[in-house]
């Protein structure tokens, strides 16, 4: 018998491999592109028309790739090629946003073992029962505010079961449901105005704080989250009327079937207590407090104590609030630690991809080829004004965005770049961050190599195809709401 030949279908590579190759593109260009540094001024910043060429320190590939993530952990390494790890006053590594990463990991860990979030948004769902029209636009502001405050992503997958139900009951389609969950999430996200995964990442590798730029994106959390509203509830009134109008027909009967014929999964997530309600109150009060202690009031001008916070302060702040949540969520001494390990677990990877991520820019300083770069970039954008700078900034983030869709790993691989870039154009730094996240998070509506996406709609049973032929017009309001955000902060800088 003949053997058959199967075809391999070509998968993407993940963000880990990407950035792994990175590193050793990297370490190559340090052999072919000139070495070079700016002067600097008292605060560490590059000063315009001082770039000048100095002696080449070209890195060993294969040594860069291993050591790399290593090097970006602990910081800076000096002319013998020795991690500074002492000096932690020019640490220049990615340890204190790595651990930053794992205790949000487990303060959410802890906080959904309670069950507070899954109940609270089921709670919500029982009382719409009748009035299901309105599920859009408050679930979906419910799910803007998840993605705004803590980039609330996989967490979203165990609501699409009950969402889904109760949708087709009330005459919709699972399309409908599942364009409430991932928009409403995925707009909070592309509007973060404190998520630590996105914003809080960026804002420390850009040197600006959470306070910089909030008010930009504030409007894109509220009018982007207007927007989706109107649109997705645009689409499932339509389908309501006429079930034809539905771009997934085909599937009604079949979907009618799964959902809602007691098979669904994942529908039942308990009485919304108490209990509940308090530790929600506490679950919010901590990101509260942390937006509160990095703000510099006192350089605003207000009369009220200015803490200074940054990521070490932070990461203790949602550590006491896991704790505390814990106690008042009743779990024994074994399940809050247990928990709070495993929550922290599964943002390990994010972690290491923040450290591989940095490896580029401890590879690129050790051989002396980022101001070059910064040169390079200085004279491509020589000619463009500030309005054009931070245009072209968020065109170039939507391919980026798609090359590595860790919003982390691309915040800490970019912004070391574009953030002293901004300067040059006049532009102020905290734009640059709006420009990321506001690009990040439009491609991570549609890009095939998010599980959050592709799990989504696995779970609703709606194509890809489909799935992007739904969001296109979406994403177009979005992108330009987002140009008008960023011009707007130019023009009123």
């Amino acid at each position: 018998m003949a053997k058959e030949k199967t075809k391999k279908k070509f998968t993407f590579p993940s963000a880990f491999t990407i950035l792994f190759l990175l590193l050793v593109v990297i370490a190559l260009a340090t052999w072919i592109v000139p070495a070079g540094s700016y002067d600097y001024d008292a605060e560490g910043a590059p000063i315009p028309g001082t770039y000048h060429e100095v002696e080449p320190n070209p890195q060993a590939l294969l040594q860069s790739a291993l050591k790399g993530p290593i090097s970006g952990m602990y910081g800076i390494q000096d002319e013998t090629g020795n991690v500074d790890v002492w000096n932690y006053g020019e640490l220049f590594g990615a340890i204190d946003v790595a651990m930053f990463v794992l205790i949000i990991g487990g303060f959410l860990g802890v906080t959904m073992k309670t069950g507070a979030i899954n109940a609270g948004i089921a709670w919500v769902v029982s009382i719409l029962k009748g009035k299901e029209k309105w599920m859009f636009p408050i679930l979906m502001t419910i799910f803007a505010i998840g993605g705004t405050s803590y980039g609330m992503a996989e967490e979203t997958l165990a609501f699409y079961a009950l969402i889904i139900t109760v949708m087709l009951a009330a005459g919709y389609d699972a399309l409908s449901a599942a364009a409430l969950i991932m928009l409403g999430a995925g707009i909070g996200c592309l509007g973060s105005t404190v998520n630590p995964f996105a914003t809080g990442i960026a804002s420390g590798f850009a040197g600006t704080t959470l306070s910089d730029g909030l008010i930009g994106r504030l409007v894109l959390l509220i009018v982007g989250t207007a927007i989706g509203i109107f649109f997705v509830m645009r689409y499932a009134e339509k389908v309501k009327k006429d079930p034809t109008k539905s771009l997934i027909y085909d599937m009604k009967a079949e979907n009618e079937k799964q959902f809602m014929s007691g098979k669904g999964e994942g529908t039942d997530f308990g009485k919304f207590t108490s209990r509940h309600k308090v530790i929600l109150l506490f679950f919010f009060l901590a990101f509260v407090v942390m937006v509160y202690g990095v703000i510099p009031w006192e350089d605003l001008g207000f009369a009220i104590p200015t803490w200074w916070w940054w990521f070490p302060e932070m990461t203790a702040c949602f550590l006491f609030f896991g704790i505390l949540i814990g106690i008042i969520g009743k779990l024994s001494e074994k399940d809050l630690v247990n928990t709070f390990i495993d929550g922290a677990r599964d943002m390990l990877g994010v972690a290491l991809i923040i450290g591989v991520a940095r490896g580029i820019t401890v590879i690129m300083n050790n051989g002396l080829i980022t101001d070059t770069v910064l040169y390079w970039a200085e004279q491509a954008v020589a000619g463009l004004s500030s309005v054009g700078f931070i245009i072209v900034t968020y065109l170039l983030y939507l391919p980026l965005s798609f090359l590595i869709p860790s919003s982390s790993g691309l915040a800490t691989v970019s912004m070391p770049i574009l953030a002293p870039l901004a300067d040059f154009a006049g532009v102020n730094p905290a734009l640059v961050v709006t420009a990321y996240q506001a690009a990040n998070g439009l491609i991570n509506l549609i890009t095939p190599t998010s599980a959050v996406v592709m799990g989504g709609l696995a779970i609703a049973r709606v194509g890809y195809g489909v799935w992007l032929k739904f969001v296109a017009v979406l994403l177009a309001l979005l992108a330009v709401l987002s140009i008008i955000v960023l011009v707007g902060g130019v023009l009123l800088s």
